[in-house]
């Protein structure tokens, strides 16, 4: 049997994930040693639900191809712009493996960016029958069940990998190191690479611009935060996240999160 190591925290990005918790199961796990040059974690959401009820679940993509197996709507997703929902009613379960930053660009043959925003079927880039691929994930009995399977069908398909996953790791942890980091000047000062070539590099691997990346990080680091309860002032979260002003803060977080920031802590925390 395999045994699952979990990933801690695997809340971010819900919207509201106390009231999440209380209507579906989120897990992660890590890959095996083999897949980790290419894999980020597996993710897993099952639920069962009572007859009629109906749960509109929002979430908020980060910078990941993730490859979904969900009954019916089996694809790959390119890097999502945008906030994502998903109806859960009755019962069931999908699996996602989320790949490493840059590393489906080996994958593709193609630059990441062609398949932003967009979902396609596994057969456009892996050799395999799409319906008899989906059965072979989701019959499985349990999480280690679907994992193994999901690995195992990975594994045939694995590329060698490429130097340039490490390299993007690297600066995307600059990202994450550096609070301070709201423009993609900043980020070129710390890297040592330009703008130019930064932009290029992203659009190429990721298949989004560093600066959406570094706005997009931050305003899920303030949904966290909001999330968490936190007493902080929208005037200094904002500032600390490198928006002109609140206002500019609000609208922003509105469009992605469904709320403006002040209505999003009061509902979080009155779950």
């Amino acid at each position: 049997m395999t045994t699952l190591q979990s990933v801690p925290r695997p809340t971010r990005g819900v919207v509201n994930p106390a009231a999440g918790e209380k209507v579906f199961r989120l897990a992660q796990y890590l890959p095996d040693a083999d897949l980790a040059p290419f894999v980020e974690h597996f993710w897993l959401v099952a639920w069962t639900l009572p007859d009629g009820v109906v749960h509109v679940q929002r979430t908020l993509p980060r910078h990941a191809i993730h490859r979904v197996f969900d009954a019916g709507r089996t694809a790959i997703f390119g890097v999502m712009t945008g906030a994502f929902e998903y109806t859960l009613q009755g019962s069931g379960r999908v699996l996602g493996i989320s790949f490493r930053s840059g590393a489906f660009r080996a994958f593709l043959q193609a630059e990441v960016q062609s398949i932003t925003d967009r979902q396609l079927p596994l057969s456009a880039v892996f050799a395999c029958d799409d319906a008899q691929t989906e059965r072979s994930v989701l019959d499985a009995a349990d999480d280690a069940g679907m994992v193994a399977a999901a690995s195992a069908f990975l594994r045939g398909a694995l590329p060698a990998p490429d130097p340039a996953v490490e390299r993007i790791a690297a600066i995307l942890q600059v990202i994450d190191g550096h609070a301070d980091i709201t423009q993609v000047q900043q980020l070129a000062d710390h890297t040592g690479l330009s703008v130019r070539k930064l932009q290029l590099l992203f659009k190429d691997y990721i298949g989004a611009s560093p600066k959406w990346i570094i706005r997009r990080k931050r305003l899920l680091d303030a949904a966290d935060l909001l999330a968490k309860g936190s007493a902080i002032s929208l005037a200094e979260l904002a500032q600390q996240l490198g928006y002109y002003d609140q206002a500019h803060f609000t609208t922003a977080f509105e469009k992605l999160v469904g709320k403006p920031p002040s209505d999003y802590r009061v509902s979080c925390n009155a779950s």
